[in-house]
């Protein structure tokens, strides 16, 4: 009775009886644009999340691949394949895409504050008029100055998740200027990032090749993606095209038309445009990120 009432109604107000929408592989037929949109119909082939089209985008089409996507904040996503991975350390587990009726899965962690941090130099301190200015600074910086800066400005996303947290600086000296905050703030990036692949990893144990692919505004920085291969004691690989979230959006709705070959072909087909490779020995990038984690300790408890 009660299932004949909810079509009696579905079809008084002329709705189907299936409310959620039909779940489709990532390169599929959604349909057209209105032809007054555009001047045309145009027809809708792919669809994919922000990060997952970067993902896409990244090539990082076999378990154990990883990209990290650099914009106002930060989203890296570990690619987990066909295993669907709860995270015990309080990381996301999402779909990376669905293609031919197979489901990938990704773990996914977020870092609220990445280039907004420069922004903040820039709009806040404004010790800098432009984001290209970081990199002189943080090169020209005091290397016995040990400043750590937590850019918790909204709180500090995964792995911890504290709303409540707010920004720090540590380890200042009279001696600390613009040149050791600017090193500061691109540090934070860095360390930041190791936080959400250390969870990664132990939440994931198989082994990919340790490569973390890059893309996003703030990976046009050579001395900031050398310091997050140093911290991270990984190579760092910054593709030709780091506008990887358009390039995956396009790919997904090319493969569907028929213009662009397969996800393996497409792999092949990625262009790497530099290798940063880690020169920081073990014990100081021990040390280093040790600090960090005291200083966020010391953050969430202010």
């Amino acid at each position: 009775a009660e299932n004949r009432w909810d079509a009696d109604i579905c079809a008084l107000l002329d709705i189907p009886m299936q409310l959620l929408p039909e779940v489709r592989d990532c390169a599929d037929d959604y349909g057209v644009t209105r032809a007054d949109l555009f001047g045309h119909e145009i027809p809708i082939l792919g669809v994919a999340g922000d990060q997952q089209a970067a993902t896409v985008g990244q090539a990082c089409f076999q378990p154990g691949m990883m990209k990290s996507t650099y914009g106002t904040g930060c989203f890296a996503l570990l690619n987990t394949g066909d295993q669907m991975v709860p995270s015990k350390n309080r990381l996301l587990t999402t779909i990376a895409y669905r293609l031919d009726g197979q489901t990938t899965y990704a773990l996914e962690g977020s870092i609220f504050i990445a280039g907004a941090v420069v922004q903040w130099l820039r709009d806040g301190l404004k010790i800098i008029r432009h984001a290209t200015e970081t990199q002189p600074l943080a090169e020209a910086a005091d290397p016995t100055q040990e400043l750590i800066l937590v850019p918790a400005f909204t709180g500090l996303g995964a792995p911890y998740w504290r709303p409540d947290s707010r920004g720090a600086v540590f380890g200042l000296t009279r001696n600390s200027g613009p040149a050791e905050f600017a090193r500061a703030a691109l540090e934070s990036v860095g360390f930041q990032t190791r936080d959400l692949l250390e969870a990664m990893r132990a939440d994931w144990a198989t082994s990919g090749d340790g490569v973390l692919r890059v893309d996003g505004g703030m990976v046009a920085s050579d001395w900031t993606m050398q310091f997050l291969s140093d911290i991270l004691g990984a190579p760092v690989d910054r593709p030709v095209d780091t506008e990887t979230t358009a390039l995956g959006a396009a790919y997904l709705a090319g493969l569907r038309a028929g213009l662009y070959p397969e996800p393996a072909v497409f792999a092949r087909d990625w262009a790497l445009e530099r290798r940063f490779e880690p020169a920081m020995d073990e014990p100081t990038r021990a040390a280093r990120y040790g600090r960090w984690k005291r200083a966020v300790a010391a953050t969430m408890q202010a």
